[in-house]
């Protein structure tokens, strides 16, 4: 139910996007009527509607997570606020420059963002952020949490670059699409090789706890 909720704003900016490239006259109309005020010049053109529009919803629908967390007295974590931060500017200013290109850098940056706290964290203040995350649900040894962190670090840079490399080297649908399968897909297959990796250390520490009270007898 998390991930759904985590990936929710791509999902509806992917559907709107969809929704107006196959309707471009009536999503221009739209634009124009509803977000010209909002855009330099004040008319978006048939072209430029779907981006705009689908900007408009993935703002209106981060903006909704904070506002459901906080409303509940849940904790907004970090990284949320940092996604509502940039798709508030980058995409602003897609909306009001005609460019889709601000809104294409959008998770290039979070990736990075994010990387950049995993990697600066064990340098700047001593915690390992993947052991502060997992650390009550398993024990595994430091060198096994410093790889894990380096992996995530690793991760997080490629794909921000897979994501500008998909940007500039397909059409818009293409990174779209990429956007939400490719990078839900990726994010999984990973997750999963991760899973894998720590099931081979988790079973070793398992097999030395039942094994030492039997040499101990």
């Amino acid at each position: 139910m998390k991930i759904l909720f985590d990936f929710l704003p791509i999902i509806l900016f992917f559907g709107a996007f969809k929704y107006a490239e196959a309707n471009k006259g009536w999503a221009a109309t739209y634009a124009t009527s509803h977000l010209g005020f909002l855009v330099s010049g004040g008319l978006v053109t048939p072209a430029e509607a779907p981006v705009l529009l689908a900007t408009v919803v993935v703002i209106v629908a981060t903006l909704a997570q904070v506002l459901w967390l906080k409303s509940r007295g849940r904790r907004v974590d970090t990284m949320l606020w940092v996604s509502l931060l940039l798709v508030v500017l980058l995409g602003g200013a897609t909306i009001y420059f005609h460019s889709e290109t601000f809104i294409k850098w959008k998770p290039s940056v979070l990736y990075w963002a994010m990387g950049l706290s995993f990697w600066l964290s064990p340098l700047l203040f001593g915690k390992n952020l993947l052991r502060v995350l997992l650390g009550e649900q398993m024990q595994l040894p430091a060198i096994v949490w410093h790889r894990l962190n380096f992996a995530w670090v690793a991760f997080f840079a490629l794909m921000g670059l897979l994501n500008l490399w998909v940007a500039y080297s397909f059409s818009t649908d293409t990174w779209v699409n990429f956007k939400l399968f490719g990078g839900i897909g990726l994010m999984l297959l990973f997750t999963l090789a991760q899973g894998l990796y720590l099931s081979r250390h988790l079973k070793d520490d398992a097999g030395a706890e039942t094994k030492a009270p039997a040499d101990s007898a």
